[in-house]
């Protein structure tokens, strides 16, 4: 199958519905990822129609179970699942950020070239970012280990918003969730294409930790 059909097809299995122009940005940006992949490596999938599946599709059958606000990705890598969400939801602001700067470097020439106005792109570590503003959602995508990605982010998050762990089989990882911290759901994934466990964990500060 093509990867205009595979694309096309998989969000319908989704349950989504993504006008044909969100589409063709999205494919603009696989050729992207593609063609800047031969010299920064910044996947070790090299198929364009394997990356619509494990990359584009793997990042939008998150989209249902997110919410509303501003997101942060991070160890966005080449740009999943921040990129892909951006363009699926233009009127959600969302910041990637790596400590890697090839890979920022090619997230922000990506934003440039694909016109996102809702993306900007901060290089460096989460641990040692303090921005202006927190974010209503943390997401992360083969980041760290669970607990460690909620401890390292948390003085990022706003005191209502909700960490969103994208996850092979995380069930071993729960327990790791820090003091005042819990986990709010798990949801089991099915990604078309991509024949491998996949699941969202998403989590909150406790009531009475919230500052």
């Amino acid at each position: 199958m093509h990867k205009v059909e595979t694309l096309s097809a998989g969000i319908k299995t989704l349950g989504l519905d993504l006008p044909m122009a969100t589409q063709a940005q999205l494919l603009a940006y696989v050729a992207l990822l593609h063609k800047w992949n031969k010299v920064y490596n910044l996947t070790a999938i090299r198929d364009e129609n394997e990356m619509v599946s494990h990359h584009l599709l793997d990042s939008l059958a998150v989209l249902p179970h997110l919410w509303a606000g501003r997101w942060l990705d991070v160890g966005c890598g080449g740009g999943m699942p921040g990129l892909v969400l951006a363009m699926a939801r233009p009127d959600w602001q969302f910041t990637l950020l790596d400590s890697n700067s090839k890979k920022t470097g090619f997230v922000q020439q990506a934003t440039i070239e694909l016109g996102l106005s809702n993306v900007s792109v901060h290089c460096g570590r989460v641990e040692e970012w303090n921005p202006a503003s927190q974010f209503d959602g943390i997401i992360s995508r083969a980041f760290a280990e669970l607990g460690d990605f909620v401890r390292v982010s948390r003085h990022l998050l706003a005191p209502n918003g909700r960490w969103a762990a994208m996850k092979g089989a995380p069930e071993m990882e729960l327990a790791s969730i820090p003091a005042g911290c819990e986990l709010e759901r798990m949801i089991k994934l099915k990604v078309p294409g991509v024949d491998a466990a996949r699941s969202l964990v998403i989590a909150k500060v406790w009531e009475e930790h919230r500052v």
